[in-house]
């Protein structure tokens, strides 16, 4: 869905070059409205050679087994997110360790998903009975006869057998810019 009108002083948008791209300005106030985008975390948390698995309840993908994730929040710091969200789904707490997958989709509404090698703290998976309605820790073996989502697939083999350990968070950035990144 487009905007058709100014979301900071309500006048109607219209149609300007900005930069090369044709975008949605406002006429009277300097807002440009940039584009739609959305931004999804998953997680990887591995405890004893095992990664943390949900079978989703809802779509999309219900019936498939995937790492647990969601979406960011608008004030929430990224790495708060996918913590938030593998509790919120399993009941495990868990930590980041690194970024080890980007994937990125661009369409209607721009989707970027951040895959996240996660250091299991504590719980046992238990389902919220909402958006997920199994949890578990499986094997390669177990998640062989298991409807696992082909993508979910391709990143517990990163999880796995990865050969790098990813990005590590970067908590004392040399440039100052209010909040944090990774660094290899």
């Amino acid at each position: 869905m487009e905007p058709k009108y100014c979301m900071s002083c309500g006048q109607r948008l219209e149609r300007r070059d900005i930069d090369g791209t044709p975008r949605d300005a406002c006429p009277s106030c300097s807002f440009v409205h940039w584009g739609n985008y959305s931004v999804g975390v998953g997680a990887l948390v591995v405890r004893e050679g095992k990664v943390l698995l949900v079978r989703r309840a809802q779509e999309p993908g219900r019936g498939y087994w995937t790492n647990p994730g969601g979406y960011i929040e608008q004030l929430e710091p990224i790495e708060d997110s996918i913590v938030r969200e593998v509790f919120e789904e399993s009941g495990v707490r868990a930590s980041v360790k690194s970024v080890v997958a980007v994937r990125d989709q661009p369409r209607a509404v721009h989707n970027v998903y951040i895959a996240f090698a996660m250091e299991y703290v504590s719980g046992e998976p238990t389902p919220d009975g909402v958006e997920v309605d199994a949890a578990g820790f499986y094997g390669l073996e177990e998640m062989s006869g298991m409807n696992v989502a082909p993508f979910t697939r391709w990143l517990v083999d990163v999880a796995l057998r990865g050969a790098s350990e990813g990005l590590r968070p970067d908590r004392e950035p040399i440039a100052a810019f209010g909040g944090f990144g990774f660094r290899v």
